[in-house]
């Protein structure tokens, strides 16, 4: 018989795939489960990484086991436990590591602080101490799963500087003994908001992409969108936790209908509504009613999230651009720009008042934003100026800032989308 006909060959790709497949899904909560176990993140990733060779070499020889998570926490378990054996603290060490004698079954799953590990992992790569940056590769990588060869793509850095970010962070953590615990309190809604906001950061990066030749970066999407997910079941009673799930699965709803085939950008108002996810739209409403019921039972006026998922929510039941109630989105960018003020939130509204009152109306909201200045190097304020000109009727004007913005434009798609609007007005 020859190799390739071989039925063990067979037997072997499946049992590597197996091994694939659980390793992508198990590798947030092996990590987050042995930290807990051993305090140690850089052990907890040694540990979960000789489980997958243990995994790669026994599997193919054994059978894939009926639960592959517990397999492999079972298996990383017992190499803590080789390795404490040579530590000077082995009595301290093995204590921490006796109570998880055998993986756990389905009911005890349910009981073992399973969401706990992971929720506490989340709080620690997003803990204050480290730069945005790092919380972003260290939540991608430690929660995500991600590898540092992906995170480095989708940020469009080198691997090697990628995997100094992540060791530096882990340093950080390890030498301000940044606690792997939930915080609780006051300290809980602090911290709270870095995690959102990393979350968030995330799925938008993925959603328009900063820089590079695409507007789409459908992994970082799909991860932020997972994550918003995973947080709200971990901690379902925190408003703004819903109000950043329904405004992920609302803008996410929009993917498939935001490029063309040649992966060209379109916008909102040119875009072909049949094909946004209804299933996506339902699930948003449903995060951001809980959201909203959730402030109304404490006395809370919506937070951040909740006001930008209304907005959002606005666009989504409007069957057609024409139908959107522009006023109404003027309106809750007032509510948004009063508890939560921003330039951007400004310009955004400026968006919706030239809709809701016209352009004249838009261009008088953006004297405000340029008069701050703070808008400067911002392509898209130059954008929308040239949006609200071009219907105006101020073509050469409007050219001009189409051109002034596909310069400070550092995405590819956006800029080809603004320079071809500049040509169009020109040929007028």
């Amino acid at each position: 018989m020859k190799p390739g006909n071989d039925p063990r060959h067979g037997d072997r790709d499946r049992a590597r795939s197996a091994v694939e497949t659980a390793w992508r899904l198990e590798w947030p909560q092996l990590v987050a489960t042995l930290t807990r176990m051993i305090g140690d993140i850089d052990l907890a990733e040694d540990l979960a990484q000789d489980a997958l060779v243990a995994a790669l070499d026994q599997w193919p020889r054994e059978g894939v086991p009926p639960r592959p998570g517990a397999w492999l926490t079972k298996t990383a378990k017992h190499r803590a436990i080789d390795r404490l054996r040579r530590d000077q603290n082995l009595a301290t060490k093995l204590a921490q590591l006796a109570r998880v004698d055998h993986p756990p079954s389905t009911s005890e799953a349910e009981t073992s602080g399973i969401s706990d590990d992971l929720l506490r992992m989340i709080f620690t790569a997003c803990h204050p101490v480290l730069s945005q940056q790092a919380q972003v590769a260290l939540t991608l990588r430690l929660v995500g799963g991600l590898t540092v060869e992906e995170i480095a793509h989708a940020y469009l850095v080198s691997p090697a500087t990628l995997s100094q970010r992540i060791v530096r962070a882990k340093r950080t953590i390890a030498t301000e003994r940044v606690p792997y615990v939930v915080p609780e309190g006051e300290e809980l809604a602090r911290r709270l908001e870095a995690v959102l906001d990393v979350i968030c950061l995330i799925f938008t990066e993925g959603y328009t992409a900063t820089s590079g030749p695409t507007w789409l970066r459908l992994d970082l999407a799909e991860e932020g969108l997972r994550l918003a997910r995973v947080l709200a079941q971990l901690l379902p009673t925190e408003p703004e936790v819903h109000g950043l799930a329904a405004l992920v699965q609302l803008q996410a709803s929009r993917v498939r209908a935001r490029t063309d085939i040649n992966a060209a950008l379109i916008l909102l108002t040119e875009q072909d509504r049949s094909r946004w996810d209804q299933l996506l739209i339902r699930r948003g409403f449903l995060a951001l009613h809980r959201a909203q019921e959730l402030n109304r039972e404490g006395g809370r006026p919506p937070g951040r999230f909740a006001l930008q998922a209304a907005i959002a929510a606005e666009h989504a039941i409007a069957h057609t651009p024409e139908a959107t109630n522009w006023a109404r989105l003027v309106k809750l960018y007032d509510q948004l720009g009063a508890r939560y003020p921003s330039p951007v939130v400004a310009l955004n509204r400026a968006v919706a008042v030239g809709m809701a009152e016209g352009p004249a109306d838009g261009l008088a909201a953006l004297e405000e934003i340029t008069a701050s200045r703070r808008l400067d190097n911002y392509h898209l304020l130059a954008a929308v100026r040239g949006d609200l000109l071009r219907r105006v009727g101020s073509l050469d004007a409007a050219a001009a800032e189409y051109e002034r913005a596909a310069a400070l434009a550092s995405n590819e798609a956006e800029q080809h989308l603004l320079r071809t609007r500049a040509s169009q007005c020109a040929a007028r």
